[in-house]
């Protein structure tokens, strides 16, 4: 049995502001719409098992965590209206306002402890389930080896959530306004097994709800009237296309039929960034994220380590930024993101084609090969990933003679044929969940980790990660999580390629839509005026 614990509740925090009464406003005769373009078929619509950022702007829509960024970029209440937290950091107890789902149904905390004990389920094989091992419990649930009763995150009642973490946890707050921590609905979950496939069966409790859904051309939302903070919601309607050429999205921005074109959802042809910015219409945010190719690292030849460095050092990320993108991306020779760098230096000299070659060398002598084998570059398909991916190719087969085939594929298929490591390289991108380190560098703390994919585990990178969660001191704490990072990049599992920016265009008639520091999109406060 767990220990009894007396809580001491140190801080009490009541969020305000937020509760709005009756406004007697007219309605305008049409909704205002919003038309935007997803690029790709959404995976899922279930926050549970989301680990891509085209679900994730549906999501973000139609459900709510118990906190949300505002427009100002700072946390707001949202299904929780209040919260206390101990004196040790290590007990939440939230207060679970009233709220109801779009089908009616009460919001209550019941929804959030199941939701979470769910996404942690071995059964549901969420690849973002290490998002929850903050809580007591949850990683051994999730790993099989302990009960879902002993995950710290207890229903006291309906309107009252306990949360027992581990570890004293300073973005805990962050945490549980990203995707996996939002609530779903039991009933309609055990109800259907597909209920998050399909627009009649998705049930929410955010500011919009799914009213159509066909497959592979449009997704339309509308605002959820049983929604708690509906005055605050502007628009009567988003409509999602799903339309993966970049040219074509620009040409329907272009002519009007649609309000935006570019990031998050999508990425602005190349070929017209110049005349875009000439033009004084492309807005540019840095955001925490990192582009980077994956490395089988149980696939020949990237089973060695001094191969893998090889590759990611014999090309020009200074002349792809700059010559490709040209939107004011910065060559990555990390992975973790500027914005919370452990080492603003990198920790490897870009387009170091001497110690390539030499390094290429050596790997295949270790592997006792005189030749590689034949070597496939994946990626997804889109127009920029291309491109990219031609630069590279190219430069590889200048820099260390190697030919590489490229192969582009579908989303849905691309991101499970990643999963079940049907690849050798694999494009990949990381957007900062929470602004902290310990968020890019924990996805490789396991082999089987749900975002890993890379086949790579090291015994001292999971010490030091571990130790980091113990030191309650920042700079010591920050001087771990940098010799973890330091094992990352000499094993190379990852090959990091540059820090990401959004760039996009949108009508200069919609405002208030919020993009925060990591990239995430929301619509719950836009407007657009005819």
């Amino acid at each position: 049995m767990k220990k009894s614990v007396f809580m001491v509740l140190s801080s009490v925090l009541v969020f305000g502001g937020m509760m709005t009464g009756y406004e007697g406003v007219a309605q305008a005769a049409e909704p205002k719409v919003l038309r935007i373009n997803l690029q790709e078929e959404p995976p899922t619509a279930d926050p549970g098992i989301v680990e891509d950022t085209t679900s994730s702007t549906i999501i973000t829509a139609i459900f709510e965590g118990l906190t949300r960024l505002g427009k100002d970029g700072k946390l707001q209440a949202a299904a929780a209206e209040s919260y206390t937290v101990s004196e040790d950091g290590k007990t939440y107890t939230f207060k679970i306002r009233e709220a109801k789902w779009s089908n009616g149904d009460p919001v209550t905390a019941h929804d959030f402890e199941y939701a979470w004990k769910r996404a942690l389920d071995p059964k549901i094989a969420s690849n973002y389930a290490y998002q929850l091992y903050y809580l007591k419990g949850a990683e051994d649930f999730n790993k099989g080896i302990g009960k879902a009763g002993d995950v710290g995150v207890k229903a006291i009642d309906d309107k009252t959530l306990k949360v027992e973490l581990t570890n004293s946890t300073p973005f805990f707050l962050e945490l549980v306004a990203f995707k996996t921590y939002f609530p779903v609905n039991k009933k309609v979950v055990e109800g259907n097994k597909k209920w998050a496939d399909e627009a009649e069966t998705v049930v929410g409790n955010g500011p919009f709800k799914m009213e159509t859904w066909e497959h592979k051309s449009n997704l339309t939302v509308v605002k959820n009237e049983k929604y708690w903070d509906k005055a605050n919601v502007k628009l009567g309607k988003i409509e999602f296309s799903m339309i993966e050429d970049a040219n074509t999205e620009l040409s329907l921005f272009d002519n009007d039929e649609l309000d935006w074109a570019g990031a998050p959802m999508s990425a602005l042809p190349t070929d017209a960034l110049p005349y875009l910015r000439e033009a004084g219409i492309l807005k540019t945010q840095p955001i925490a994220g990192t582009y980077f190719y994956r490395f089988n690292t149980e696939q020949a030849p990237f089973t060695n380590a001094k191969i893998r460095k090889a590759f990611a050092y014999a090309f020009d990320r200074k002349s792809l930024t700059s010559n490709i993108l040209q939107t004011g991306q910065l060559p990555a020779t990390s992975y973790v993101p500027p914005s919370m760098a452990l080492n603003k230096d990198g920790y490897f000299k870009d387009n170091d084609l001497e110690v390539a070659k030499k390094l290429l060398v050596e790997g295949m002598k270790e592997e006792g090969i005189t030749k590689l084998p034949p070597i496939t570059l994946s990626y997804n398909t889109s127009e920029g990933h291309k491109k990219i991916a031609e630069e590279i190719q190219g430069q590889w087969k200048k820099n260390l003679g190697v030919d590489v085939k490229l192969k582009n594929k579908e989303w849905k298929v691309y991101l499970e044929d990643v999963h079940q490591g049907n690849y050798q390289i694999a494009r990949a991108g990381w957007l900062g969940d929470f602004n902290d380190p310990i968020n890019f560098l924990e996805m490789f703390q396991e082999k089987d980790g749900g975002n890993n994919d890379t086949r790579w585990e090291n015994p001292k990178y999971k010490e030091l990660l571990n130790q980091s969660a113990l030191e309650q001191d920042p700079d010591k704490r920050k001087a771990i999580l940098a010799q973890a990072e330091q094992i990352l990049m000499d094993e190379m599992p990852i090959m990091p390629i540059y820090f990401y920016t959004n760039s996009w265009v949108q009508n200069e008639n919609l405002k208030d839509v919020v993009i925060d520091g990591l990239g995430a999109i929301d619509f719950k406060y836009a407007d657009i005026t005819p």
